[in-house]
């Protein structure tokens, strides 16, 4: 009888002890830990020809973690370089005009003209007279036309080139040089900003959590080559059920455990979603509002422990004690 009434006792404190434990993890908010991410994509599809750094390394900001191929990229930047000072020089000429040597050459080529032209005439006047006489043939005069005709073509067509230099150039003409030049060198600055960027650099400091590639792999554009993982500490991404939503606000302390950690890390609520997730809330009514949870973000204290904690671990986020109370 004495031990029948014994185990009783035990098996009512254990009862009344997991209740208590029960009541104590009511308010218990879990979820998994997690770092604010940054992925360095690749700019163009090229070979890794140097890989710098190893994962779980701290990184600073701005300093080298890979190298891609450059040498096509520098080919495409050395055209386009050539290709600003060919426009560049057509527009100066544009703008200055002809040198006075190509105008005398102008000049010149309408006297050569001209005096070509003096000379067809006459060709033409002596068959039209010989023709008078039946000295020729109808096709002989016919071949001086022709010639007097050409030559007073050649005449106007030196005229005209020479009136184009003395003119100068129209101004649609050098509206037309400016925009061309100006598209070469956008094209230029763009071609820089790619080649600069096959030298991948943190963009803020950090540690390296991944590199999915190794070195002589030829990523595709766009593609991730580092991941890294940033911030002074990290965050517990939980889920606030409806019972509690109404109480938790922005600033809330909190203990944070995570399994294997010898105590719990002090955090603040930073961020708590504006809307539930899960099952959408315009679907539930009555009880089964309780279903509800909202995303929130606890921020860890900034220590020397939380530095180093990993991104993806469980955890389990309960308030503060202060709180509590």
């Amino acid at each position: 009888m004495r031990n029948r009434n014994a185990s009783l006792l035990i098996v009512l404190a254990a009862l009344s002890v997991a209740g208590c434990a029960r009541e104590n993890d009511a308010g218990a908010l879990l979820g998994t830990l997690e770092w604010d991410r940054i992925a360095m994509p690749a700019e163009v599809s090229e070979p890794i020809t140097q890989i710098l750094v190893k994962e779980g390394e701290h990184v600073a900001a701005d300093q080298l973690l890979l190298t891609l191929d450059p040498r096509r990229t520098q080919a495409q930047v050395d055209a386009a370089q050539a290709d600003v000072a060919r426009l560049t020089a057509a527009l100066d000429e544009l703008r200055h005009g002809a040198r006075i040597e190509t105008i005398d050459a102008s000049r010149a080529a309408l006297a050569r003209a001209q005096a070509g032209a003096v000379n067809a005439k006459l060709a033409r006047d002596r068959a039209a007279e010989i023709r008078k006489r039946g000295l020729n043939s109808q096709a002989d005069l016919d071949n001086a036309d022709a010639a007097l005709r050409q030559a007073n073509a050649e005449t106007n067509s030196a005229r005209a080139s020479l009136d184009e230099l003395l003119h100068g150039t129209r101004v649609e003409d050098v509206s037309q040089g400016e925009a061309a030049l100006a598209q070469a060198r956008a094209q230029l600055a763009q071609l820089q900003v790619t080649l600069s960027r096959l030298s991948v650099r943190a963009t803020r400091a950090g540690r390296v959590d991944l590199l999915p590639y190794k070195l002589g792999d030829r990523p595709a554009q766009g593609a991730s080559l580092v991941s890294l993982l940033v911030g002074d500490a990290p965050y517990a991404r939980v889920y606030v059920p409806e019972t509690l939503r109404a109480n938790l606000t922005q600033g809330a302390r909190f203990k944070v455990s995570i399994d294997g950690a010898a105590a719990a890390f002090d955090a603040t609520v930073q961020r708590i979603a504006s809307e539930p997730t899960f099952t959408p809330y315009y679907a539930l009514s009555g009880d089964d509002a309780s279903r509800l949870a909202w995303r929130a973000e606890l921020l860890l204290d900034a220590t020397d422990k939380t530095k180093e904690l990993p991104a993806g671990l469980p955890c389990r986020a309960s308030l503060a004690e202060e709180k509590k109370r």
